[in-house]
């Protein structure tokens, strides 16, 4: 957005390593954006004093988008909230109702079970290994650093369920089918959406990713022509409505050769920036149609590949000992790298404030 020339404030309640860019024109540290309450009073107060009036507002966490969903109404009489309504968020929010309205759509999912209580695990009939994940992510995230965990035996199932309880704070986990395959089976449909239609999309695969099972982060990512799951994307998006960025993981199932709808995610990406390499820049679109300023249409070119080093390499390093990647095949996949993460040569301060930070990264985070 800077090197577009438009004005930029940062509001983080962690260490963000976007304030130290050049083009950070403002930034602001604050308690929390996790509270509903605190947040939209924090916005409103930095409205008045940094004279934000009419400003865009970007979330990047999902319990911010959440909030910014909710709060549409009070936030938009001072600022622009391109966050769709919460009609149309909570099939985001809740994946219980992102697989629903997926099945109703015949669009594939996982075999997925919701049980109660503990009681219930037994009335699951799906052959091990199981995964166990939240329905609604943030808690249980904060409290693991984990997007999911994996049960090999029906003991280690009682076991991680009932601690996954505990970990998302009482709020619903499921259970669901293990869908085998590496970084080569995960692909991404990415879109701009408005008016029943993508004026923007990009479908990649997401072919390395951090940690390796069940990557919280994509590290390593290539621009694909997949209709089918552009098709899928659009059919999901179109039904409930919806209004701006989008990202909907998929993960193909080779025993069956589908394409099964995993998550979907209503705010920026991480490797957002592969978009505007490729010829379809996501979150300028989204600002121009707020502000009222033409921005051009279309879809990302195929073969163009984004990265983020700094957990790439680690990473890389971890599937290289295990067998799982070829040492010579990651060279050639970083030497045909378009686009890094972080680090560039007319900003380099947020690089190196992210080497800087590290140990604060992987104990907020788990980097």
């Amino acid at each position: 957005m800077g090197r577009r020339g438009v004005a930029v404030c940062v509001v983080d309640d962690e260490q963000s390593i976007a304030r130290f860019s050049r083009y950070a024109t403002k930034s602001v540290s604050v308690p929390t954006l996790a509270d509903e309450d605190e947040t939209v009073n924090t916005l409103l107060r930095l409205e008045q004093e940094l004279g934000l009036s009419g400003w865009v507002l970007f979330p990047t966490r999902d319990e911010t988008a959440a909030i910014l969903s909710r709060q549409r109404s009070r936030l938009g009489e001072r600022m622009r909230v391109p966050t769709p309504p919460w009609e149309s968020f909570r099939h985001a929010w809740d994946k219980r109702s992102t697989y629903r309205l997926a099945a109703q759509l015949e669009i594939p999912v996982p075999q997925t079970w919701s049980p109660d209580s503990a009681e219930h695990l037994e009335a699951i009939d799906g052959p091990l290994p199981l995964v166990i994940k939240p329905a609604i992510k943030p808690r249980f995230f904060k409290a693991t650093k984990a997007k999911a965990w994996r049960a090999d035996t029906t003991d280690e199932l009682r076991v991680r369920f009932a601690a996954a309880t505990q970990a998302a704070g009482g709020e619903p986990i499921m259970v669901q089918e293990l869908i085998p395959g590496t970084g080569a089976q995960q692909f991404a449909y990415c879109a701009f959406f408005k008016d029943g239609r993508a004026l923007g999309s990009m479908v990649v695969c997401r072919a390395r990713q951090h940690p390796h099972d069940f990557g919280r982060a994509s590290t390593y990512v290539e621009t694909v022509d997949l209709p089918e799951l552009e098709e899928m994307g659009e059919r999901f998006l179109r039904t409930i409505d919806y209004y701006g960025l989008a990202e909907l993981e998929f993960k193909l199932d080779e025993r069956e050769g589908e394409y099964k709808l995993l998550d979907f995610n209503a705010r920026t990406w991480g490797y957002h920036s592969l978009g505007a390499r490729a010829g379809v820049d996501f979150p300028y679109m989204l600002f121009a149609d707020q502000v009222g300023l033409s921005y051009p249409s279309g879809e990302a070119r195929g073969g163009v590949r984004w990265m983020r080093s700094i957990t790439d390499l680690p990473t890389a390093v971890r599937d290289i000992s295990a067998g799982r990647l070829d040492a010579r095949e990651y060279v050639r996949s970083v030497r045909a790298c378009d686009v890094e993460a972080v680090f560039s040569r007319d900003d380099p301060k947020p690089g190196l404030a992210e080497i800087a930070l590290l140990p604060y990264l992987y104990f907020k985070r788990g980097f």
